[in-house]
C-alpha cells in the first residue's frame, strides 16, 4: 500500500466486520518513531487464526484465497527496522483485537502516513452501528481526535453517513491537523 492510512482504513475495517462495538485507532507520533495501534472490542481471533494471520495466503473470507492487509503492514513496519504485535482473545467475555505497528519514520523505506482525513472519514462513515475513536498525538503539538460516541449525541438521530455529516468530520479533522 502507497499509504499507512490505507493499512488503517484496511485493519479497522476489519474490527467492523469482527463486531467491534468499539474499534480505538491510536497514532502516537515523535520525530523519529510512529507507533499505530488499532485496539477493537470485536469477536478475536482464535489461536489457530492468529497464528496464520499474517500469512498471506491465509483469510477467512470465501470470497477471495488471500489475505493482504496485515503482511503488507507488517512488511512497511519492518522494511523501517520496526515491528508489529497482535494479540487477540476470543473469550466469549473477554475478547477483541490489539494490533500494534512501530515504524522507523527516519529510514529511507518509511511509508509516508498519507491522507488520514480522508481515511478517519470513511471510518466513520462505515462503523455502522459501531463506533471509532482516532487519536493522533503528535509530539509538540495539539491532539488529532475524533470520537463517533460525542458526534452522535449531538447528531441525535442523523446518521454519521449522512454526505453533510461526512463533509463536516473531513473539514474538522483537517482543520486539526491545520493548527
Amino acid at each position: 500500500m502507497k499509504e499507512l492510512s490505507l493499512n488503517i482504513l484496511d485493519i479497522a475495517q476489519n474490527s467492523f466486520t469482527a463486531g467491534a462495538t468499539l474499534t480505538e485507532i491510536i497514532l502516537e507520533e515523535s520525530a523519529d518513531k510512529l507507533t499505530i495501534r488499532i485496539v477493537d472490542n470485536g469477536c478475536g481471533m482464535s489461536e489457530d487464526t492468529l497464528k496464520q494471520v499474517s500469512n498471506p495466503f491465509y483469510t477467512t473470507r470465501t470470497t477471495r484465497k488471500v489475505g493482504l492487509g496485515i503482511p503488507l503492514f507488517r512488511q512497511a513496519a519492518e522494511q523501517t527496522g520496526g515491528y508489529i504485535t497482535i494479540q487477540s482473545t476470543k473469550d466469549p467475555v473477554n475478547h477483541g483485537t490489539v494490533i500494534t505497528g512501530v515504524f522507523n519514520k527516519s529510514h529511507i523505506d518509511f511509508t509516508p502516513l498519507g491522507d488520514i482525513a480522508s481515511t478517519v472519514c470513511l471510518l466513520a462513515q462505515g462503523c455502522g452501528e459501531g463506533d471509532m475513536v482516532f487519536t493522533h498525538k503528535i509530539e509538540g503539538k495539539e491532539t488529532v481526535e475524533l470520537d463517533t460516541r460525542a458526534l452522535r449525541e449531538v447528531l441525535q438521530g442523523v446518521p454519521l453517513s449522512n454526505p453533510d455529516v461526512q463533509l463536516w468530520i473531513k473539514a474538522y479533522t483537517t482543520q486539526q491537523y491545520e493548527k
